[in-house]
């Protein structure tokens, strides 16, 4: 019955874009799903194929920010405005303004509690490191971090050195065949099983309470 539920409830808000506090919490979209919704819904001046947005990516304006192909946003803020204008135009009775386009091109990743302030361009084949506050155009090719982001790499370089280093991973055999057949349930968790054995094996155990009160 929930699951009729929440199908009703999902192609109801994706027909109509209404309800989305709904829609959000009861059939907990993926990241690739809520894009689609933003697609249809989300009123931002455009948005490309293959992108994953999760539900807590604030688009504080959303018709000045447009979206590449193959964007991935963690939970980050994208602002268009200046929000500061309104305490200075009554505090010394002027009339200011202060709006930019968010231009995000392909191949980008934004990480968590990053935050991308007006009149910024984005790559394309950029990441934003995480906590990154961006005040400035991310240039192709690059990874920023920091506050205000700074380039601290190429992207490509990045890769590379990630490939020659996930090569020598002790489960690199299980993600070969997870690659190939992304829908292998089996695969994926023999995958997880062998990350958590190799990830822990070293680790102490964890204490008994007939160890910790004869130790005591």
């Amino acid at each position: 019955m929930k699951r009729l539920l929440q199908q009703w409830v999902r192609n109801y808000v994706l027909k109509t874009g209404k309800l989305r506090w709904l829609y959000v919490r009861f059939c907990r979209p993926t990241s690739t799903e809520y894009a689609d919704f933003l697609r249809r819904h989300g009123g931002l001046r455009a948005i490309g194929a293959n992108c994953s947005i999760l539900p807590s990516t604030n688009f504080a304006d959303p018709s000045l920010t447009r979206v590449g192909n193959n964007v991935h946003f963690s939970n980050c803020a994208i602002f268009g405005h200046d929000g500061s204008i309104a305490m200075l135009n009554k505090a010394y009775n002027v009339q200011l303004d202060a709006v930019g386009k968010v231009d995000i091109r392909d191949n980008v990743f934004i990480g968590f509690g990053a935050i991308v302030l007006p009149n910024v361009t984005i790559g394309p084949n950029a990441i934003v490191a995480a906590g990154a506050v961006v005040t400035r155009d991310v240039p192709p090719n690059s990874v920023v971090a920091g506050v205000p982001a700074k380039v601290i790499g190429k992207l490509d370089e990045l890769v590379a050195r990630m490939q020659a280093k996930t090569k020598s991973l002790p489960w690199a055999d299980l993600l070969r065949t997870t690659h190939t057949d992304p829908a292998d349930a089996s695969a994926k968790s023999a995958l997880h099983s062998r990350r958590i054995e190799c990830l822990f094996e070293e680790s102490a155990p964890e204490p008994t309470a007939s160890t910790a009160t004869s130790s005591a």
